[in-house]
C-alpha cells in the first residue's frame, strides 16, 4: 500500500549556482539521504543523527543507449510517497513484519544531440531516476532506466554495460569483507561460490588483488556501523559485488570468465514504454542496492530490508514445512550413501522427532533410482521427508558428482521433477553453480519456479547469496554461499577458526539471507568412528548455541547416529526441540569475530531462546539485560566452564531481567525460557 503526500512533508532541497540538492529523510527523521548534481554528476551522501556515515558517493549509469554517468541535472521536482506494507514470512529472522519508509524517486535530466530529419538539436530528456525507499536505520534504492524520446522505432530494451553506484565511506573506516573467488578455480572449477575467509577490521583500499568484495559488506565508521548489500535478484539482472579504490567500494559485475565463459557479464533490461509489460520485473528497473546503517549493531542484526522491497512472483503451491534434517555426508563423507546407512540416518531422525533426511551426492550410483524409490516409502513411514542433492550443470564445471545433466535443460528437469513428486521426494539441494551472471540467475529462477510446480523445495550450495529470495520464490529454503561445515571436514584450520566466523555471521552473511552452515556437530572428530582427524576445538554447548544462532529454513545438523549414546543426553535432548522458525529476533551484544549474542522467540511455542559464542581468546563475561523482551524469570541454562565442560541447570532471573553471563573461548551459551 502506499500513500502519496505532499513532496513538502518529505524532500527538502537547497539549490545554488552549481548544484541542486534534495533531502528525504526516515520516518523518525533521523537517517537522512541527500541527493545532488554537483558538478553534473549524480551522488548521494548518508547521515543518522547528523553523523556522516556514507560521504558523497557517485551514481549513475554507462548502458548502450548512452552515457549517464556525467553532465547531468537532478530536476527540482521530486515525486513522493509513503510506502506501507505488512507481510508474513515463516522463513527469516522475524515472521511477520511491518515495514514503512519514505519514498523519494529523482530524477536526472542531460542535454543530448539528437538527429530529427537530418537536423542536429539538442533535446534535454530524462535517462533516469533514483528510487529511495528511507526508513528507520535502512535505506533501499534502484535505477529506473528511461526510454529515450523520439525516432520510429523506440528504444525498447538496453544493456548497462557499468554502473557507477558506490559507496565512499568516511576515513578510518575498518571494513569486514569476504574476497571474491577467483573464476573457475577451485574444486573443479567450480568457483566462484562465496566460500572464501573473511578479512576482519581491516582498512580501506585492498581490492582482494583485483578480484572485489562480494555482498554483504560490513563497514566500522568512527560512529557506528553500515552494512551494504543488495535485494531483488533474479532473471531481471546479474548478481553484483564490489570493487574498491581508497575509500570508495563500486558495484562490479560478474567476471567474464564464471560459468566457463558462458553468458555476458552485463545485466540486459527491458525500458518502459507506453505499451502493456506482461513480464514480472518492473520495466527500466535494476534491483534494490540496500545500506542499513546503526549506532550499534542492533539495526545490522535484526534488518528485514532484503525482504522489505521485494514481493513473491509466484504463489506457494503448497504449504512447504520447515524443519530439522540429518545427512551422513558431513561425517562420513565420499565413502557414505549405501541404502542401509541411509535407513540408519533416517531411524535417527525419526527418533529425534526431526523433519527431514538429506541424501547426498552420487546417490544415483550408489543407491540407484529404483532403491531410492523403496528408501524414500520407507523414510515416508517414518515420517521423515527426503531431499535428494542434484549437481546444476550441463557445462559450466568440471564437477563429476551427480546426478548431472537433469536440471539446467527444461525438458531433462520436469520428467526429473515428475518422477520425485511420484516417489514423495520433498526437496532438493541444488550444488556447483559457478557464478553471478544473469543467465545463471535465470537459471536458479526457472528451477525455483519449476520445483514449485511439483512441490519441491530448494536449497543451494556451491552458490550465489540469495538476494530476497525467501520472499521472492515461497519455496526457496536456504542456501550456503558461506564457507561452511564441509571445510571443518577438509582440515584442522577451519575448525581452529570456527568460532571466529560463527561470530561473523549474524551481522553479515547470515543477517541478509538465510544460511544453510550445517554445523551443531556432536563428535568430536569429522570421521566416522569419531577417534581421528580433523578435531572440534569448540564446545559441546556451542554445537548446540549455533543451532539457535544461525537461521535457516531448513537446519542441517551435523550429528552422527553414535552421538545418540556418545553424546550427553542433555544436548541430545535439546536439539529434539530446537526450533527453526522464530517470530522474532533480538541483538543482544556482540562484536563480529570476536563473540555474538542473540535472542530468538520460537513460532511455535513463543519462548525465548539465548544463543551466544565466544571467539576472543578471553573470557567473555557481561551482565545482559532481558528486560525489552517481555521474557519470563524461569529459564534453563547451558553454559560451559573454562576447560568448555558443558552444563544445564535451572536459572532464575532477577526482577530487572538481568543475568550475568561468562563464555569461555571457543564455548557457548544457551538459554531457553521454560
Amino acid at each position: 500500500m502506499k500513500k502519496i503526500l505532499f513532496a513538502a512533508l518529505l524532500v527538502l532541497g537547497v539549490s545554488s549556482a552549481n548544484a541542486t540538492e534534495k533531502q528525504v529523510a526516515s520516518p523518525d527523521g533521523k537517517l537522512v539521504v541527500t541527493v545532488s548534481d554537483a558538478d553534473g554528476s549524480a551522488s548521494y551522501s548518508v547521515k543518522l543523527n547528523g553523523k556522516e556515515y556514507l560521504m558523497a558517493s557517485p551514481l549513475g549509469l554507462k548502458t548502450n543507449i548512452g552515457d549517464f554517468s556525467g553532465n547531468l541535472t537532478l530536476k527540482e521536482e521530486v515525486e513522493t510517497s509513503v510506502v506501507e506494507d505488512e507481510y508474513s514470512l515463516p522463513n527469516i529472522k522475524k515472521n511477520h513484519v511491518v515495514y514503512k519508509a519514505n519514498q523519494a524517486k529523482f530524477d536526472f535530466w542531460k542535454e543530448e544531440t539528437v538527429n530529427r530529419r537530418g537536423v542536429q538539436t539538442k533535446n534535454n530528456r530524462l535517462v533516469f531516476s533514483v528510487v529511495f525507499n528511507v526508513s528507520n536505520n535502512d535505506i533501499a534504492f534502484k535505477y529506473i532506466v528511461a526510454q529515450p524520446q523520439g525516432g520510429s522505432n523506440p528504444t525498447q530494451c538496453c544493456v548497462i554495460n557499468e554502473e557507477m553506484t558506490g559507496f565512499r565511506f568516511p576515513e578510518g573506516t575498518t571494513t569486514f569483507l569476504c574476497p571474491q573467488m577467483r573464476p573457475l578455480t577451485g574444486f573443479a572449477r567450480t568457483a566462484p561460490s562465496y566460500e572464501t575467509d573473511y578479512n576482519l577490521d581491516a582498512p580501506m583500499g585492498d581490492n582482494a588483488g583485483g578480484l572485489g568484495w562480494v555482498f554483504p559488506g560490513l563497514f566500522h565508521t568512527a560512529d557506528g556501523w553500515v552494512l551494504v548489500s543488495e535485494t531483488g535478484v533474479g532473471s531481471n539482472y546479474c548478481g553484483s559485488r564490489l570493487n574498491c579504490e581508497g575509500n570508495l567500494y563500486t558495484i562490479a559485475f560478474p567476471f567474464p570468465e564464471e560459468n566457463n565463459g558462458n553468458g555476458t557479464s552485463a545485466p540486459g533490461i527491458v525500458l518502459p514504454d507506453k505499451n502493456p509489460w506482461n513480464g514480472v520485473s518492473e520495466p527500466g528497473a535494476t534491483p534494490w542496492r540496500t545500506i542499513t546503517v546503526g549506532e550499534t549493531l542492533k539495526p545490522i542484526a535484526e534488518t528485514t530490508v532484503a525482504w522489505d522491497v521485494v514481493k513473491p512472483l509466484y504463489e506457494a503451491s503448497q504449504e512447504y514445512k520447515a524443519g530439522r534434517a540429518v545427512w551422513s555426508w558431513i561425517i562420513y563423507m565420499n565413502d557414505s550413501g549405501t541404502f542401509e546407512e541411509e535407513k540408519d540416518y533416517i531411524d535417527m531422525a525419526a527418533t529425534m522427532g526431526w523433519e527431514y533426511i538429506l541424501i547426498d551426492a552420487n546417490w544415483h550410483t550408489i543407491i540407484g533410482y529404483d532403491k531410492m524409490e523403496e528408501l524414500v516409502k520407507y523414510a515416508t513411514s517414518k515420517n521423515v521427508g527426503v531431499l535428494l542433492w542434484y549437481n546444476s550443470n550441463g557445462y559450466w564445471n568440471d564437477a563429476p558428482q551427480g546426478p548431472r545433466g537433469a536440471l539446467d535443460n527444461i525438458i531433462a528437469r520436469n520428467r526429473e521433477m515428475q518422477w520425485l513428486q511420484k516417489i514423495g521426494v520433498k526437496g532438493l539441494k541444488v550444488d556447483f553453480w559457478g557464478g553471478d551472471k544473469q543467465t545463471t540467475m535465470q537459471l536458479y529462477e526457472e528451477i525455483l519456479y519449476d520445483a514449485n510446480r511439483y512441490g519441491l523445495m530448494l536449497v543451494f550450495h556451491g552458490c550465489t547469496l540469495p538476494r530476497g529470495w525467501e520472499r521472492m520464490y515461497p519455496n526457496f529454503a536456504s542456501a550456503e554461499a558461506v564457507r561452511a561445515s564441509e571445510n571443518l571436514s577438509f582440515g584442522q584450520y577451519a575448525c581452529d577458526i570456527e568460532a571466529v566466523n560463527a561470530a561473523l555471521h549474524p551481522f553479515i552473511r547470515n543477517t541478509v539471507a538465510s544460511m544453510d552452515f550445517g554445523g551443531s556437530a556432536l563428535n568430536k572428530f569429522y570421521n566416522r568412528n569419531n577417534n581421528r582427524g580433523n578435531h572440534r576445538v569448540t564446545s559441546d554447548v556451542y554445537a548446540l548455541s549455533t543451532a539457535v544462532l544461525f537461521q535457516s529454513r531448513i537446519q542441517h545438523i551435523a550429528i552422527a547416529p553414535n552421538n545418540l549414546t556418545d553424546a550427553p543426553a542433555w544436548a541430545i535432548d535439546f536439539l529434539k526441540t530446537v526450533p527453526v522458525t522464530w517470530s522474532d529476533t533480538r541483538f543482544i551484544a556482540g562484536y563480529p569475530g570476536k563473540y555474538a549474542i542473540l535472542a530468538r522467540k520460537s513460532a511455535e511455542t513463543g519462548k525465548w531462546y539465548i544463543c551466544g559464542e565466544n571467539a576472543s581468546k578471553e573470557t567473555v563475561s557481561l551482565t545482559i539485560s532481558l528486560s525489552e523482551l517481555g521474557c519470563g524469570a524461569d529459564f534453563d541454562i547451558y553454559q560451559d566452564d573454562e576447560q568448555l565442560n558443558g552444563s544445564v541447570s535451572a536459572l532464575k532471573l532477577n526482577k530487572k531481567r538481568q543475568v550475568k553471563v561468562s563464555i569461555p573461548n571457543n564455548g557457548g551459551l544457551l538459554m531457553v525460557e521454560k
